[in-house]
């Protein structure tokens, strides 16, 4: 039997470090941490996440988005239609993004409670709310979470199986 921290003992990614170099890139580390890093989280958990080519695609929304962000600044000489359309495109690649960043957190999301049910046999629990507002970074926690939450379901259904075990009183 594996080990449950088995996948972030692989990715070695602690949560708050993952948080803060995205900050200090502007956004570029979950970029590169997911071309590097989704092919262990495939390997250790049976379910392929996705294939490079998606974060290829991923990665070129957020580059040009935020090109065509940086020059569609307003000109001082007047109105320009120009900047509205490379903002409005923009936007609309930013969009883009984000709902890709989504789509790979609820995949990533199925693989992660596939391996917990399958090789641990305990239902990982994970909000779909924080899984959308959070994606990659909640993915991150979840799975640095897995230890955790595998000895919080050993307690819980531990006090069950005792309880049940105690005769009724008469």
């Amino acid at each position: 039997m594996d080990d449950i921290s088995t996948l972030s003992q692989r990715l070695a990614t602690p949560t708050l470090h993952f948080v803060l170099l995205t900050i200090v890139t502007c956004g570029v580390w979950p970029l590169l941490w997911l071309y590097k890093k989704q092919d262990i989280i495939s390997d250790t958990t049976g379910m392929p996440v996705f294939g490079n080519l998606f974060i290829i695609w991923l990665t070129v929304c957020f580059g040009v988005g935020r090109q065509l962000a940086a020059s569609a600044s307003p000109d001082l000489m007047g109105y320009d239609p120009t900047s509205d359309t490379l903002l409005a495109l923009s936007g609309l690649l930013s969009l883009a993004c984000a709902v890709m960043y989504i789509v790979w957190a609820f995949r990533a999301r199925a693989a992660l409670r596939h391996y917990a049910l399958t090789t641990f046999r305990f239902d990982l629990k994970m909000n779909a709310f924080y899984t959308v507002v959070f994606n990659v970074f909640y993915i991150t926690y979840c799975i640095n979470d897995l230890p955790q939450a595998l000895a919080k379901h050993r307690i819980i259904h531990q006090q069950i199986q005792t309880s049940s075990d105690i005769p009724s009183q008469p």
